[in-house]
């Protein structure tokens, strides 16, 4: 009985990396060791003019403070001033400001893109809502909400009208040849916007996520200035009143650490929605 025959897949050799691609990656490598090191001595240097300028007097230090000085005075709100309570109270208020504008701003912009006469009824007065100075609407708020409350609707002011005209532009800019297929193969308005234009603006939500975490920041700080019995905006607004700067410093280089967290967080969530959609 003859044996029988073994399938057998030729190999395919493995071609290495060309020289160029090698030398391109290099490149990059360099380049963003680079920037990562411009950007840190532009820390370093703005760090150092904060320090020296004011202790030569070129600075006013009653207005400025020092670096030097807002470690023992980050230690001593720790320990004393409920900072950590001030931080948790800005960084929630945040992120329910950032969630609301969020979940509101691709509602309403679904709306629109529903119903063209309701876009044109609407436009207007949302292009009017956004250009209004936000900050008018603290003691409306206050009034309406109550000082517990009246920070998460700073929050969503500000950053609400900005998300609606994004994703609606988003969505409006879908190629309306997909739309046109996907009609074709019999699909409802409601499929479109969820198999074909919500997928397909997937940048555009991940850019109004990227402005939309910073206006609402902005949002809540403003309405902790006016309304707050907590928060690091009300850590600002006490300490300037009795002329505490290192209290104003730290709680702004607090604010600035939750910026670059936030900041490293949408990052995280492009690369990793770029990897997946691009």
């Amino acid at each position: 009985m003859n044996a029988p025959i073994a399938n057998t897949v030729p190999l395919r050799a493995v071609r290495a990396p060309s020289d160029k691609y090698l030398d391109y990656l290099r490149r990059d490598r360099a380049r963003k060791r680079n920037i990562r090191l411009a950007q840190a001595l532009l820390l370093v240097v703005f760090l150092c003019a904060w320090e020296i300028l004011p202790r030569m007097h070129i600075l006013n230090p009653l207005l400025t403070s020092y670096p030097s000085a807002l470690w023992p005075t980050f230690i001593d709100l720790w320990n004393n001033g409920n900072l950590a309570k001030h931080i948790m109270t800005t960084l929630w208020a945040t992120l329910v400001g950032f969630t609301l504008s969020m979940v509101i701003g691709i509602i309403v912009a679904a709306a629109l893109w529903w119903s063209d006469f309701l876009y044109k009824v609407l436009d207007p007065f949302l292009v009017v809502a956004n250009a209004m100075p936000k900050i008018a609407f603290v003691p409306i708020f206050y009034l309406w909400l109550g000082s517990d409350y009246a920070v998460y609707g700073m929050a969503v002011a500000i950053a609400v009208f900005v998300t609606i005209m994004v994703v609606y532009a988003g969505f409006r800019g879908i190629d309306l040849n997909k739309v046109k297929l996907a009609h074709t193969f019999g699909a409802s308005r409601w499929q479109v916007l969820t198999k074909v234009v919500l997928p397909g603006s997937v940048p555009t939500l991940i850019a109004a996520v990227k402005m939309n975490i910073g206006l609402a920041l902005v949002g809540v700080i403003v309405g902790e200035f006016q309304s707050a019995d907590s928060g690091l905006g009300f850590l600002i607004m006490n300490g300037s009143q009795v002329f505490k700067l290192n209290i104003v410093m730290t709680a702004i280089a607090m604010l600035a650490v939750i910026s670059s967290l936030m900041y490293l967080v949408v990052y995280r969530i492009e690369a990793a929605v770029a990897r997946r959609y691009g």
